[in-house]
C-alpha cells in the first residue's frame, strides 16, 4: 500500500524511505498528494538502450557540437579535477540532446587540460539551456581555462535544494533516488562509482565484474540528468518554485563561482604571528590550570577534567550526560562565576579552537599561485536559504572575542593602494519582522531611525527611550532576536542570567506591546500546518511537521524552526537577491572593484582606493533597493587595508 507506506514515512521522518515511496507510485501510475495539493510527477518511462558516440579527437567532437548547435536543451556531464578552486580543470564530457543522442569525449586530443578550441566557441555561443548536476565546479573549470559561459543552466542540485531543502544530500545519485525511480543510478552508482548504502527498497544484484567503462559511466549519468529533469521540472511549476530559481538561485551560481575564483588575499606573516602568540597564551593557561586544580591532568579530556571540578574541586554538577557530569561551555561559564578554573579552561578551549581551525590551518589554504584561499560557499546545504561555506568556513570566524576579532586583520587588500570595502545590512531579520508583522510600534521605530532595542526597551520596561539603560537594553536585544528564534523563557533566563519567571514576564510584555508580532508568529505555524511548508518573502520552501494545534508562546522545535526560517530565509533571499543586483551593476560601471565574500548580512568588496567613492556610491542603492519592504532598509558601509581595521563612511 503506497499511500499508507508513505504516510508512516513520512509521519516517522524516513525522509529517504518516503521519497523511494514517492517515486516508486509515481512510476507505478498512482498518484499521491503531499503537504496540502503538491502533485507527485512520474519520471519519463525508461528509453530503450542507448549507444554513446565516442568522440576521440577534435574533428569528432566538433561534429557532435555542429549537431547540438540547434537544441534548445543540452545534457552535459562532466568530470572536472582539481583538489583547490583554482585548479579545477575539465577532463571528460559528455552530451546529450535529450532525444536519444549521447556523445563522451576524454578531451585527450591535446594538451593535458586544455579544453579544445571548438568547445570552447561552443561553450561561448550557445544560447540555449545547459542542464548539469552541481554546476559549481564544471564553470570553476571555465573561469580557470578563461571561458565565460553563455547558456543558461539548469542545475539538479539546485532545483532539487529548492524542492527539499531539508535532505541529507542533492547529489545526481540522491537527487535519482528521489525524482527517477528504476534508474540504475538511484539503485547505487554514484558519480564517485562508489556504492550508497543499501535499503529495504534495493534489489540483490550480481557482483559487478571488472572496471566499469568509462563511456557507459557517463551514459548512466546522462540519462539520469534527462529522467530528473523529467520530473523537477514540472514539481518547480507546480510548487511555483521555478521563478525563485531563474531569478534568484540560477544567476546566483556564476556570482558565486566568480568570488569563489577571485578569493581574498590573505597575510600569513601575520598568522604565524598571531599563532604563535596564541600558542605562548595556551602554554601558560595550562600552567596555571594544573596550579589552580593542584595536579596535573589531561585538560581536553571531559572525564579527567569532571574528576578535577566535581570530585577534587566539589564544584555543583550542573548538567548530567549518558558518560557522566557535563563540562560543556554552558556548564563551564555558570561554573565560573564560582570557581576561577573553569573561565581558564574555556579561555584555552577557545585559543586552542582558534588555533587549530584557522591561525594554523588557513596558511595550508592559500593557493600557492594567487596568494589568496578560495572559499567555497554552497548554495545547498543550510535548510533557511542561507549561504555556508567550506575551506575555509568564513562564517564562523569568531568575532566576539579579541582573539577572535584579530583573524580578520590576515585578510587584505590584494595589491597596494587597494583597500577593503564592508556592506552590511543593519539589523536586517528584524526589519524583515517588522515587514511580515506589520506591527506599527516595531515599524515606526524602524521608520524614524531610532535604536530598535532602546525603543522595545522603553515599551517593554516603560520609560523614556532617553533614559533606557545598558541592562535595559541588552533585555530588549535578548528578547528581539529571542522572538526570532523562538526562545523559551528559560533559554532567555539562561541567557540573561536572570530569573525564568522574570524571563516570561519580558516575553510576555513583548507580546502585549507588538501585537502584530504575535499574530504573525500565528499565522507563520497556521500556514504551516495547513501546506505543510514555511515560505520565505520569496516563497522559498522548507517542509515542517510536529506544529501544534495550540502553542501560545511556549514553542516546540518545529514550531521556533517555522518562523524562523521566514525571518533568516528573507534575509537570506534578500542578501543574495543584493549579491546579483550589485554584481551586475559592478561588471557593467568598469570600475577597478571586485566582490570577495558573503558572510551573513554582510558584502566584502576589493576596489583600488581611487575608485572607492564610486563603489559606494553604487553599493548602497544597490543593496537597498534589492527589495522593497515595508520599512527603510540601512546599509553600514566601512573601509580599510584590511577586514579588521575599518573606518565607518558616513553616508547622506
Amino acid at each position: 500500500d503506497h499511500a499508507a507506506l508513505f504516510e508512516l514515512f513520512t509521519r516517522l521522518g524516513f525522509r529517504r524511505y518516503s521519497s523511494q515511496v514517492k517515486e516508486q507510485a509515481a512510476a507505478a501510475g498512482i498518484s499521491l498528494v503531499t503537504g496540502g495539493s503538491e502533485t507527485i510527477h512520474a519520471p519519463k518511462a525508461a528509453a530503450p538502450p542507448a549507444e554513446i558516440s565516442f568522440a576521440a579527437t577534435n574533428a569528432a567532437l566538433q561534429l557532435a557540437l555542429e549537431e547540438l548547435a540547434n537544441h534548445s536543451t543540452v545534457f552535459l556531464d562532466a568530470v572536472v579535477d582539481g583538489t583547490m578552486l583554482r585548479d579545477k580543470r575539465l577532463r571528460t564530457i559528455g552530451l546529450s540532446d535529450g532525444k536519444g543522442h549521447y556523445w563522451y569525449s576524454p578531451l585527450t586530443d591535446g594538451s593535458a587540460g586544455e579544453i579544445p578550441e571548438c568547445l570552447a566557441l561552443w561553450f561561448r555561443q550557445f544560447a540555449g539551456e545547459i542542464v548539469v548536476a552541481d554546476a559549481k565546479p564544471f564553470v570553476h573549470a571555465l573561469l580557470n581555462a578563461k571561458i565565460a559561459l553563455n547558456a543558461r543552466i539548469f542545475d539538479t542540485s539546485v532545483t532539487d535544494y529548492l524542492l527539499d531543502a531539508g535532505a541529507r544530500s542533492h547529489d545526481l545519485h540522491e537527487v535519482a533516488d528521489r525524482h527517477a525511480a528504476g534508474n540504475s543510478l538511484a539503485a547505487g552508482v554514484s558519480k564517485s562509482s562508489k556504492p550508497r548504502q543499501k535499503t529495504m527498497f534495493d534489489e540483490e544484484e550480481p557482483p559487478a565484474v571488472g572496471s566499469p567503462d568509462p563511456s557507459e559511466q557517463v551514459l548512466l549519468r546522462l540519462q539520469t540528468l534527462e529522467a530528473v529533469t523529467g520530473s523537477i521540472k514540472p514539481a518547480l511549476t507546480d510548487a511555483s518554485l521555478m521563478d525563485l530559481y531563474d531569478r534568484l538561485e540560477r544567476p546566483l551560481i556564476s556570482v558565486l563561482a566568480e568570488l569563489e575564483h577571485q578569493g581574498i588575499r590573505v597575510d600569513v606573516g601575520e598568522l604565524k604571528q598571531q599563532s604563535d602568540k596564541a600558542g605562548a597564551r595556551i602554554e601558560m593557561l595550562t600552567a596555571q590550570i594544573y596550579q589552580t586544580a593542584g595536579c596535573e591532568f589531561n585538560i581536553d579530556s571531559p572525564k579527567q577534567l569532571g574528576e578535577v571540578l566535581f570530585t577534587k574541586l566539589k564544584l555543583p554538577i550542573l548538567k548530567k550526560t549518558k558518560t557522566g557530569a557535563s563540562t560543556d561551555q554552558e556548564v563551564l561559564e555558570q561554573l565560573a562565576l564560582v570557581h576561577p578554573l573553569p573561565a581558564m579552561i574555556i579561555e584555552r578551549r577557545q585559543l586552542t579552537k582558534l588555533k587549530g581551525t584557522y591561525l594554523d590551518t588557513l596558511p595550508a589554504l592559500v593557493h600557492p599561485f594567487s596568494g589568496r584561499v578560495h572559499a567555497t560557499f554552497h548554495q545547498t546545504v543550510a535548510s533557511t536559504g542561507r549561504l555556508s561555506s567550506s575551506d575555509p568556513n568564513l562564517q564562523n570566524i569568531p568575532i566576539r572575542t579579541d582573539e577572535g576579532r584579530q583573524i580578520r586583520r590576515a585578510f587584505r587588500a590584494g595589491s597596494a593602494g587597494w583597500e577593503l570595502v564592508c556592506a552590511d545590512y543593519s539589523q536586517i531579520e528584524l526589519r524583515v519582522l517588522a515587514h511580515f508583522s506589520r506591527d506599527e510600534a516595531l515599524m515606526d521605530a524602524f521608520r524614524r531611525g531610532i535604536d530598535i532595542h532602546a525603543a522595545v526597551a522603553a515599551d517593554v520596561f516603560q520609560v523614556p527611550v532617553t533614559e533606557v539603560n545598558s541592562d535595559q537594553r541588552r533585555v530588549a536585544k535578548a528578547v528581539n532576536f529571542g522572538v526570532i528564534y523562538g526562545q523559551s523563557p528559560f533559554g532567555l533566563a539562561t541567557a540573561l542570567n536572570i530569573d525564568r519567571s522574570e524571563a516570561a514576564h519580558f516575553i510576555d510584555s513583548y507580546f502585549q506591546r507588538y501585537a502584530g508580532v504575535a499574530r504573525f508568529c500565528e499565522q507563520v505555524l497556521e500556514e504551516t500546518v495547513r501546506t505543510g511548508f514555511a515560505r520565505t518573502i520569496l516563497n522559498r520552501r522548507r517542509a515542517i511537521s510536529g506544529i501544534r494545534s495550540t502553542t501560545g508562546i511556549q514553542r516546540n522545535m518545529p514550531e521556533r524552526t517555522a518562523i524562523n526560517t521566514v525571518i533568516q530565509g528573507s534575509a537570506a533571499d534578500l542578501i543574495k537577491k543584493a549579491m546579483i543586483e550589485v554584481s551586475q551593476q559592478l561588471k557593467a560601471s568598469g570600475l577597478s572593484a571586485e566582490l570577495l565574500l558573503q558572510i551573513h548580512d554582510e558584502l566584502v568588496f576589493e576596489v583600488n582606493g581611487d575608485h572607492r567613492a564610486q563603489l559606494i556610491e553604487l553599493i548602497v542603492p544597490g543593496m537597498q533597493n534589492a527589495m522593497q519592504l515595508d520599512v527603510p532598509l540601512v546599509v553600514d558601509v566601512s573601509f580599510g587595508p584590511n577586514w579588521l581595521d575599518q573606518q565607518d563612511v558616513e553616508l547622506n
